[in-house]
């Protein structure tokens, strides 16, 4: 008994049956107590009803027969109704309380009390009362034989009939004459309330023992059963089975908490992990890390130690830290642990001494308190790091900074030391006073932007943190004058910041001999195209010639030139005159010497200009020029003269390679094209010079852009016109490619990058 209450104590499924039970036993018990009164309630007050719809009847029944005062009919009257099955007895009484009429003939003249059961009804107040209600005129008694009686008594009223008539006549102020009393038989009532009330408590009892039984099958099977999954996974994971699966195949708020315990298991199986795997490696760190740990007592004796100071000093149980770091039979006179457990604070030092095995040395340590959960300080952890080798190195490194600060000041370069964040210069080599002029103490601290012209300095700022490298820039000197430097950049570190390297190469003179080159190449270039030139202006000097010829003709013979005529004339000639200026100024903008300067331009302007000096030596060759231009294209950034002189070099070999394949005569013919094409892709335009000429091996391609390199015949070529290309397009941040198929032709393919808005 007791278990079985200890159970129930600690199940909390037994309580839910129970509580559950009772509510619905209580409820179910309620229900059936107030049903069944409801029906008692119900059937009474239609037996009342019928007693007293059976009252009225019989007083109905006699009422004609009192008039006549016939004693027989009323009594054959009483005797037929009083056979009805339920029917005990009926009586009417006069006013004096005696039986005048009963279906019992004993009874009849009988006196009553007038207080007796029957009577007391009206006659239990004075005077006494001649109107009740139903419920007042009725009562409920018990027969010899066991059962329950229905007594009801009616009041027989005197009528108006009855006081007028001349046989017996009753006073008018006589208002009750007498009573009808008829008491009924409640056994079978009884017996039909007993079996609705049988009834009732039957349903009741299996309503409720079926729903009982459904609750409990239910709590069995959808709570106590996943209750018992539940705390059986989680006693496994409370006993490390932490990947446990709790198989509940609801979608209740059982499986949900069924899946809530899975992943809980899984998460604290993770975190176990987590925590294994950090104990673990902090006891590696702990026994690994590269330096000394101890801990110590108040008595500096050694607790604990990690694998290099057991393998540096092979301590032995109970040692003193003093004993097993330098071989003392007392503490060190200054003792940062003792400082630790003074002041509860962690101390840290640099201390040199004699090691153990004799040998000088240099320690850096650290003390830490460890406390208890009281915070009381309990016991302290020093860590030690033998830095005899750093010191070492630092010596070394003192050596090694005078000899690097030597070569530093010696680097042939200027080298500058620039701020990250303002370019200042912090230092700089002795190069620079050669190069540019200025003493280290002039230059120091001053903006290195400085050195560059001032509508140049925002895109130099800009190059030099974005790019490793910038080429050819202009910078000034002290004396005034200007340099052109390529400029190498690479971020370091500077005691305490972070800097720029800023090496410089002066490449005045290289760009002197260059342009001595360009120079020369174009003047070579001039030469290849005089003949064109020179057809170029016989054109317009032919028409000057022709016109004038005709005017001086006309005046001479004194003939009248018509105004029409006139107006052409002179429109050709002035034409024509323009035509001759543009070509000899195009070639001697061409021929100028002149700096590289890049500008915003477009390609398909440049290259027209450079056909327009050149069409009338191809025309005079027979070789067809194919135009594929692409129109709108976006500007590049590039010098125009420089650009131009390209374009020349590509058409006079283009030229060449075809007047190879098909050499000048009257009989010779092929397809002699040189194809000038400009497109743009990807922010990239394209620019290519193509030919139908003889080609170039596949063998030398490679070679092309190298100086002095030329496949032409001694004195037909110098070998720099494609290498001078090649730098130009280079300087224009460009590129230029060729690919050749031998017979077929070549072809020369350009990209520059568009220039930005």
């Amino acid at each position: 008994m007791f278990k079985l209450l200890n159970h129930f104590r600690h199940s909390i499924v037994s309580k839910l049956i129970v509580t559950v039970g009772l509510t619905l036993l209580i409820s179910i018990s309620v229900w059936a107590y107030f049903n069944i009164r409801s029906q008692k309630t119900m059937v009474m007050e239609n037996f009342f009803a019928g007693t007293n719809r059976l009252s009225a009847t019989i007083k109905l029944g006699t009422h004609y027969s009192m008039m006549l005062n016939s004693r027989h009919e009323i009594n054959q009257i009483i005797n037929n109704i009083s056979k009805l099955k339920e029917i005990e007895n009926i009586r009417i009484y006069n006013k004096a309380g005696e039986i005048k009429f009963s279906n019992r003939p004993a009874e009849l003249d009988v006196a009553t009390n007038i207080k007796a059961e029957a009577c007391d009804i009206c006659h239990r107040s004075e005077p006494p009362l001649d109107n009740l209600d139903i419920s007042g005129r009725t009562r409920i008694f018990y027969s010899p034989k066991g059962h329950r009686m229905l007594g009801i008594i009616d009041p027989i009223y005197n009528e108006p009939g009855c006081s007028a008539d001349v046989c017996h006549v009753h006073p008018k102020g006589k208002k009750i004459l007498g009573a009808l009393d008829v008491v009924i038989s409640l056994e079978e009532t009884d017996r039909a309330i007993f079996a609705i009330e049988k009834e009732m408590i039957i349903l009741a009892l299996f309503v409720f023992f079926i729903t009982s039984a459904i609750i409990f099958l239910f709590v069995l099977k959808f709570v106590n059963e996943p209750i018992r999954k539940l705390i059986d996974g989680t006693r496994r994971i409370a006993d490390g089975e932490y990947y446990v699966k709790v198989e509940i195949n609801q979608d209740d708020e059982m499986g949900q908490l069924a899946n809530a315990v899975n992943r809980m298991g899984q998460k604290i199986g993770e975190k176990q992990a987590d925590l294994n795997a950090q104990r673990d490696e902090y006891q590696t760190l702990f026994e690994h890390v590269p330096c000394l740990i101890t801990v110590q007592d108040r008595n500096f004796k050694l607790l604990r130690y990690n694998r290099d100071f057991a393998d540096k000093f092979n301590p032995r149980p109970g040692d003193y830290c003093f004993q097993a770091y330098k071989g003392r039979g007392e503490k060190c006179p200054v003792c940062p642990v003792e400082k630790t457990f003074e002041d509860g604070l962690s101390h840290f030092g640099e201390e040199s001494g004699i090691d153990k095995d004799g040998t000088h040395t240099h320690w850096l340590f650290t003390t830490s308190p460890i406390r208890n959960e009281k915070g009381e300080i309990v016991a302290a952890m020093e860590i030690s790091l033998n830095i005899t080798e750093r010191k070492r190195l630092e010596e070394e490194l003192k050596k090694s900074e005078i000899k690097y600060h030597a070569i530093f000041n010696n680097i042939p370069n200027p080298v500058f030391v620039l701020k990250q964040d303002t370019l200042d210069i912090l230092d700089c080599n002795d190069s620079v006073k050669g190069v540019y002029g200025f003493d280290k103490d002039e230059i120091m601290n001053a903006p290195f932007l400085g050195l560059f012209m001032e509508k140049e300095r925002a895109s130099v700022e800009a190059e030099i943190r974005n790019s490793p490298v910038i080429n050819q820039v202009k910078q000034f000197c002290k004396n005034g004058g200007t340099i052109f430097v390529n400029i190498r950049i690479s971020p370091s570190e500077y005691p305490g910041e972070k800097v720029l390297l800023i090496t410089t190469s002066d490449i005045t003179k290289r760009l002197e001999a260059e342009q001595l080159l360009i120079q020369a190449s174009k003047m070579t270039t001039l030469g290849e195209m005089a003949s064109g030139v020179a057809h170029e202006l016989n054109q317009p000097l032919s028409v000057i010639k022709t016109a004038s010829s005709f005017i001086i003709r006309k005046t001479n013979q004194h003939e009248k030139i018509e105004d029409q005529i006139m107006s052409t004339m002179v429109s050709k000639i002035d034409a024509s005159v323009d035509r001759a200026s543009k070509i000899i100024n195009h070639m001697r903008l061409f021929a100028r010497k002149s700096e590289m300067e890049l500008e915003k331009l477009h390609v398909n302007k440049i290259l027209e200009n450079a056909f327009e000096i050149f069409s009338q030596q191809l025309k005079l060759r027979d070789i067809e020029v194919v135009w594929e231009t692409e129109e709108n294209l976006p500007e590049i950034k590039a010098d125009s003269s420089r650009l131009e002189q390209v374009f020349i070099n590509l058409l006079i070999n283009a030229r060449d390679a075809i007047e190879e394949l098909y050499p000048p005569g009257p009989d010779t013919e092929g397809d002699k094209k040189i194809i000038l094409k400009t497109r743009s892709a990807g922010g990239i335009v394209i620019a290519e010079v193509c030919d139908t000429g003889i080609g170039i091996p596949e063998a030398i391609l490679d070679r092309i852009f190298e100086p002095f390199f030329t496949t032409k015949e001694v004195g037909k070529g110098t070998g720099l016109g494609l290498s001078i290309s090649y730098g130009i397009i280079k300087e224009c941040g460009g590129n230029i490619t060729a690919k050749s198929e031998p017979g077929k032709g070549t072809c020369f393919i350009m990209q520059f990058p568009a220039a930005a808005e």
